[in-house]
């Protein structure tokens, strides 16, 4: 049970880094090369603090790998946890596929009960022959209307 927990927490972490426009970004580009913190900070309209949040969530998640060298903080990208989160969107799209299949399936057949029973709710005491008034003691129009059809 604790693998499949840590697994799950992987999965939202990976799931929650990729959820933002700019961190997929860097993704991007830290896979093509490698890149200085400083560098990226450059590429994008915000602060280079904020450069190193989306960093440091994405260095969380496992995406990138930041690797000090002098003073620059070198980002390089993991190809690695993309084939995981690929994996994992692929056992998604594989649980969807079955129930989709599942509900085909249901949706094309006309008939799913052969020998449905008429009555979809028995009243085995008033099937034996008894009449019994409800509480109320008053006798109610369906109640009439059984009676008379089992005449």
């Amino acid at each position: 049970m604790v693998v499949c927990q840590e697994s799950a927490e992987r999965a939202d972490r990976i799931f929650h880094a990729l959820a933002d426009a700019t961190r997929r970004e860097i993704v991007a580009l830290t896979l093509a090369g490698e890149y200085s913190v400083s560098d990226l900070a450059r590429r994008f309209p915000m602060s280079f603090a904020a450069v190193q949040k989306h960093v440091a969530v994405l260095e969380q998640a496992g995406l990138v790998t930041k690797e000090r060298q002098g003073r620059e903080q070198r980002v390089r990208g993991s190809a690695d946890s993309l084939r995981e989160a690929h994996r994992l969107l692929d056992q998604l799209a594989d649980v969807w596929r079955g129930r989709i299949d599942r509900i085909g399936a249901i949706l094309a057949d006309p008939d799913p009960d052969p020998d449905p029973d008429p009555d979809p709710h028995p009243h085995p005491v008033a099937d034996a022959g008894v009449h019994l008034v409800p509480r109320d003691g008053k006798e109610h129009c369906h109640d009439r209307d059984r009676r008379s059809e089992e005449s």
